[in-house]
């Protein structure tokens, strides 16, 4: 356990941030995971309308170092390149 106030406090914020951290990860999986599952059931219309939450949690992780910005990068274009294979 922390002693001294310093080190108190560095535990606040590192329990807020794990919290935070944790809650931005699972948003990107979750719709990472929804999106595919669409595609895989062919129910195009669907993953087409979750492409904008999925984008939003991606750039979110990324710009508060949850993934790096060239994981949420490709992560987007598979998707996208995964959607337009599925269509056709």
């Amino acid at each position: 356990m922390p002693i001294t106030k310093s080190a108190k406090k560095a535990l606040r914020q590192s329990v807020r941030r794990r919290a935070q951290n944790i809650k931005r990860k699972e948003a990107y999986k979750s719709a990472v995971k929804n999106v595919r599952k669409f595609a895989a059931d062919a129910k195009l219309d669907e993953a087409r309308a979750l492409v904008p939450t999925l984008y939003k949690a991606l750039d979110k992780a990324a710009k508060t170092n949850v993934i790096t910005p060239n994981k949420a990068s490709r992560l987007k274009s598979h998707l996208t390149q995964l959607l337009s294979k599925a269509a056709r």
